[in-house]
């Protein structure tokens, strides 16, 4: 994709030149034959996931997190995902979500997205191979409304693990919540919440509902053309709380790259597999540019803050 020109000065859209989209397409990998996990670690595959996937070592994944093609026609640069019977979609998730099981450590945990629809199939094919914990439910703001029915704006996270025994760091995900009745102890101090600059909040476990989200737009620094990005804030959740600094992420659907931004940025090492070179490419340079930017919108000082917080 080239870069549109006269760009309005708000629009921080991540886009690619032909000599952008040539460089870091080079520098992406592909697999033709059994590899070592020091071939793979911190790369982009630009390959088809289910040949790229043969190749990979086995037991090497702490976390996977994977947003595949929900089962809409839907555009995704060269390539198109064409909705399918739900008897077909189903043996379609079966085939690739089958392949990931050996690539996983025994305490691995996955997230597998899914809109509303799609989301009831999930818990019927994963549910053959892991161990389901929860469904998040997270509130998609951004989108059209509907003239016959209700608008949709709501997205599912399946939360599985492979065994019994797994990631789950509570505090690094704790939500900072303004506080509404600042009540104080007899000696006057804070009962059950702080004080920073002015400003009263505590800090609360996260529920599995999120409403505390902000869809990628143009003026924002992490945005891409692609038709499907996830926010960073939102794995962010999911890396800080299924794994820990040093361990291993994977996505087999990397899309424009933010799941392995968000790990690279949070000190985790990462591998993706994405087929269409515009979105690896991309991916690629939003790797770069973490190392100059490693912010997350929204998570500041190891703090998730509610959306239009104030603070």
């Amino acid at each position: 994709m080239v870069a549109k020109k006269n760009k309005a000065p708000r629009n921080k859209t991540i886009e690619l030149s032909r000599i952008e989209a040539a460089l870091y397409i080079s520098q992406a990998i592909k697999l033709n034959s059994a590899t070592n996990l020091s071939d793979i670690q911190n790369q982009v595959i630009c390959q088809d996931c289910f040949k790229a996937m043969e190749y990979l070592p086995s037991s090497f994944v702490d976390l996977m997190i994977v947003d595949p093609p929900y089962n809409l026609t839907k555009n995704f640069g060269k390539n198109i995902f064409k909705a399918m019977e739900a008897e077909s979609y189903l043996a379609w998730l079966d085939s690739w979500l089958s392949k990931t099981v050996r690539l996983l450590k025994d305490n691995a945990s996955i997230y597998i997205c899914s809109d509303w629809k799609t989301s009831l199939f999930i818990p019927e094919i994963a549910g053959k191979y892991f161990l389901l914990q929860n469904r998040i439910s997270w509130e998609r703001e951004k989108g059209r409304g509907a003239n016959n029915n209700w608008k949709n704006c709501l997205e599912d996270i399946w939360f599985f693990t492979k065994s019994k025994n797994y990631t789950f760091n509570l505090d690094s995900v704790k939500i900072q919540r303004p506080v509404l009745a600042p009540y104080r102890d007899k000696k006057g101090n804070p009962k059950d919440w702080q004080e920073s600059s002015g400003n009263k909040f505590r800090l609360t476990s996260p529920s599995n509902i999120w409403t505390d989200i902000s869809i990628p737009f143009w003026s924002m620094p992490e945005n891409t053309n692609h038709p499907t990005q996830k926010p960073e804030k939102l794995i962010a959740k999911l890396i800080l709380a299924s794994s820990n600094e040093g361990d291993f992420v994977f996505d087999p659907f990397l899309g424009s790259g933010t799941t392995a931004v968000v790990a690279k940025k949070l000190g985790r090492k990462y591998l993706g597999i994405e087929q269409e070179k515009e979105y690896a490419a991309l991916a690629l340079k939003r790797l770069d540019i973490a190392d100059s930017n490693p912010q997350i919108q929204g998570f500041e000082n190891g703090i998730f803050k509610s959306r239009n917080s104030g603070f």
